[in-house]
């Protein structure tokens, strides 16, 4: 009598985390930001490899973004294209601090906004704008506000990289 057995490989699944922070410089610009900020939320929950993701609205006209992905490859997508790629070069003029972090991690859960916050200024980047603050260079800003998050849910099926 011949016995199976079965080996199974524990494969771990990653996923690409991505927070921004961007702070506008004059309530001016609001208006404006709405609009390209609506049409890229509109655009990441049909995006490839999008899992999920919270929008953050925090202080002093200051907005938060956190994304999960399947892989980097698919957030770079992302930001190439669409409404996203339109809205970039703008927020060098409307904003007067800006930054991102991104990591790997296992799983699927998005990170606590306190996380997201550790990290980004353990590990976080300044963006290019044309008009920082004094603290914009050195990621010196409040501790954020991280209640009142709103999600982010995909509109397509996550798809597990292959």
């Amino acid at each position: 009598m011949a016995f199976a057995v079965v080996v199974r490989h524990d494969r771990r699944t990653m996923t690409f985390i991505s927070i921004t922070r961007l702070r506008l410089r004059a309530w001016r610009f609001l208006p404006q930001f709405a609009f390209y900020a609506t049409r890229a939320n509109a655009q990441v929950r049909r995006a490839r490899g999008f899992v999920g993701g919270e929008l953050l609205n925090d202080r002093a006209w200051t907005f938060w973004t956190m994304t999960a992905w399947n892989e980097r490859a698919d957030m770079r997508g992302y930001i190439a294209s669409g409404a996203h790629l339109t809205a970039m070069p703008k927020l060098l003029h409307w904003c007067d601090e800006a930054s991102i972090v991104h990591w790997e991690q296992e799983g699927h859960d998005l990170p606590t906004w306190d996380e997201a916050d550790c990290r980004m200024r353990a590990d976080g980047r300044p963006s290019k704008v044309r008009h920082p603050t004094v603290d914009h260079a050195g990621l010196r800003y409040r501790t954020p506000r991280t209640t009142g998050a709103v999600p982010l849910v995909p509109l397509v099926p996550r798809q597990s990289p292959e």
